[in-house]
C-alpha cells in the first residue's frame, strides 16, 4: 500500500470513526475504543496460547461455526480442569511479567 493510499485510508477511517462516535466527547470514544481493542488484543493471544498448548489437539471450525476452543470443550470434558489450570499458571506468569507479548508465543 502506498502512502498516498495509506493516508487516504487514514482519512476514511477518522471519519467513520467521527460519524460512529456521534455526539461523544473524542477523548471519551478513545478510551472506549482502546478499551475494546485491548479486549481484542487479550482475546487474539489467549487464542494463540490455547493454540501452541493443545498442538495437534486443537480443532477446526466446523460447520456449526462453533469456535475452536468450544469444540475442543465439547470433546474433552475430562481434561477441561486441568488445562484451565496450565492457562492460568500461564496468564499469571505473564500479569507478573508486566504482560509481556513473550509469555503468549
Amino acid at each position: 500500500m502506498s502512502d498516498e493510499q495509506q493516508k487516504e485510508l487514514g482519512k476514511i477511517l477518522w471519519a467513520i470513526a467521527d460519524d460512529l462516535r456521534g455526539a461523544m466527547n473524542a477523548d471519551d470514544f478513545r478510551d472506549y475504543m482502546l478499551s475494546f481493542l485491548f479486549l481484542r488484543y487479550l482475546s487474539d493471544n489467549y487464542e494463540t496460547a490455547v493454540k501452541k498448548e493443545l498442538g495437534n489437539d486443537y480443532p477446526e471450525i466446523n460447520e456449526d461455526k462453533q469456535t475452536p476452543l468450544a469444540i475442543w470443550y465439547e470433546a474433552n470434558q475430562a481434561d477441561i480442569k486441568p488445562f484451565e489450570e496450565q492457562m492460568r499458571k500461564k496468564s499469571a506468569l505473564c500479569h507478573r511479567a508486566s504482560l509481556s507479548v513473550e509469555c503468549y508465543r
